[in-house]
């Protein structure tokens, strides 16, 4: 047994440091989200923690109407990581209903409801 965090555990100690990291299996290259104790399809433990490009395109959104005094719409994207997996989270930073797919977007971490996440602001350039 060890006792080592679990790899959550370890992905929020990356978010409290200010670091977005991924993982990363070393035998194949592939990243991976969420975190995981192995890859899936092969259940290799090879995984290391790299630092994330922060660059993304909104894959999927949609908008999720609340009542103003809890807040407001929120949109809910469903964002394409540069390094291939897919998270999700929210895009700030425009109204809920300008989030479009294929938008690039920027990885930001903040804290929502007390802990501290990844979420996405638009790219001030397409490239």
């Amino acid at each position: 047994m060890t006792d080592a965090p679990g790899p959550e555990a370890e992905f929020r100690a990356h978010l409290a440091q200010g670091r977005f990291m991924l993982q990363r299996s070393a035998a194949t290259g592939a990243y991976m989200f969420p975190p995981r104790t192995a890859a899936p399809g092969t259940g290799a433990r090879d995984l290391e923690w790299t630092p994330a490009s922060g660059k993304g395109v909104v894959y999927a959104t949609t908008v999720s109407r609340r009542r103003p005094e809890q807040g407001g719409p929120v949109n809910i994207a469903l964002i394409e990581l540069a390094e291939g997996p897919r998270m999700m989270s929210r895009v700030d930073g425009v109204a809920p209903e300008d989030v479009a797919i294929g938008m690039p977007v920027r990885a930001r971490i903040e804290e929502v409801l007390g802990d501290l996440a990844v979420v996405w602001v638009p790219a001030e350039d397409a490239a």
